[in-house]
Formats: C-alpha cells, structure tokens, sequence
C-alpha cells in the first residue's frame, strides 16, 4: 500500500543457520541431500490483487491504442511475484502433508508412519531434500514435477555461493568460488596476502578531487562481502560425520 510497504519487496529465503542444521543432520545420519530448482519460479505465483500494466512500448506502437494489460499471473518485476511464488508453493506442500516449521517457515517436512522422516527447504527457486524416507522423496519429486516446472540436479554440489563436498570422512563445505568470483570481479585475483587490511603508518590527508565512484558496483560489493562475513565459517566449515 502506497504510504506504508509499498516499497518493501518479501522473498522466501532460508535462514543460514538452518541450510547448517540441515547438513550437520544429513551428514550425521548419513542422508543423501539432493538439489532442485524451480525454473521460472516466480510466473507460478498466483495473484490476489487486480493489477495492470501497461503495454510494452513493442506492441504499444504496434497496437497505436491506449489500452493497457490485465495480469492473470505474476511477471518478473513485481514487487507481489516473490510472495505469490512462495504462497503458492507453500500451499501446494500443505496439502501434500508436509508441516511447515514456525522457526523458518521456508522449511518443510513431513515423518511417516515408519518413523522415517522428508525434509525440504526453499531458497527462492533452489530446494535441498534430504531424509531417509525415500519412497516419499520420489513421491515428492514427482508431484513436484506436475504442478511446476522442476529441474533436477541431484546430489547437492553448490547452494548460496557455498561449494558441499562430499565424502567417507563426513560433509565438508567451504566458500573459496565464491571468494574467488569476487576477487575476479573487483580485479584483486593477483593481490598478495598482507596481515594488515590497511598499509601501516599510512598518512592520510584532504582529497584534491574525490574520484568517481560507482554507487552500485560498491553497495554490491558491500553486500556480498556482508553475506561473505555471515555465511563464511572461519573460510572452510566441516561437518564430521558422528555416529
């Protein structure tokens, strides 16, 4: 609403706290974790609200008219996409018997009967599953594959810039690509280590000039390395496997 939240933007995104959970359960109990992604995640959502667009500036003088377009589903660009994306799914692993956690509500999981248990959990339009209940993860992956349009990448390699290996000793996850894409991208790849983020006994006086700077190439690279800083676990983090 104009004056309140209008310019607020809601998008479904996991808690690093759980993705670690998550893994620290599936290396203890041996449990295969399994990556999917949903393409085009955002057109599935479903809108509540009437919206109208105007006609892209293409057909619009093609068409030489001034009508404008009635949504019936979600576009890219809307600020409703990311939520009606996430409503959607969420509905759809309700009625599939999954319980949606109030600590991280974009986790969902599902025990049966057995005593095995299904957990999902959704980061936009990547999903981990794991579990030891694999009649119902192939349940899950195949209504999953009906009601959207699902890619399967198996066996988890790479999710929010952190790189999962796996192996006999346990699950070992470290960020050294995504340090290494950022170095590349601000061009410090060749810069040498130093104990000092700053040169010692450096003087520093009034700039004649202040250079030109690119607001949005640094308020990127401020924000990535604020992710880098809360989701890096002293650089390489690993999960041992106990049991």
């Amino acid at each position: 609403m104009y004056g309140i939240d209008y310019q607020e933007t809601f998008a479904p995104v996991a808690k690093m706290n759980t993705v670690r959970i998550l893994l620290s359960l599936a290396a203890k109990y041996n449990w295969h974790l399994e990556q999917l992604y949903v393409k085009n995640a955002f057109l599935h959502g479903d809108l509540e609200e009437e919206i109208i667009m105007e006609i892209p500036p293409d057909f619009k003088e093609k068409s030489k008219s001034n009508k404008v377009c009635k949504l019936k589903k979600a576009l890219y660009g809307l600020k409703q996409s990311p939520r009606a994306w996430f409503g959607r799914f969420s509905k759809f692993m309700l009625l599939n018997g999954y319980r949606q956690s109030q600590g991280d509500h974009t986790l969902f999981f599902k025990h049966s009967d057995s005593g095995g248990v299904t957990i999902l959990l959704v980061y936009v339009d990547d999903i981990i599953l794991t579990g030891n209940n694999e009649e119902e993860k192939a349940s899950l992956r195949k209504n999953l594959t009906k009601e959207f349009d699902i890619k399967e990448l198996g066996r988890l390699k790479y999710f929010l810039g952190i790189e999962v290996a796996h192996s006999s000793k346990g699950i070992f996850i470290s960020q050294q690509k995504y340090i290494k894409d950022l170095l590349r991208e601000t061009g410090k790849l060749a810069c040498k280590l130093a104990p000092a983020p700053v040169e010692p006994n450096l003087k520093l006086g009034e700039a004649k000039e202040d250079p030109d700077v690119d607001k949005g190439a640094y308020q990127r690279l401020v924000g990535k390395l604020i992710y880098l800083s809360h989701t890096r676990p002293d650089i390489a983090f690993a999960v041992s496997m106990i049991s």
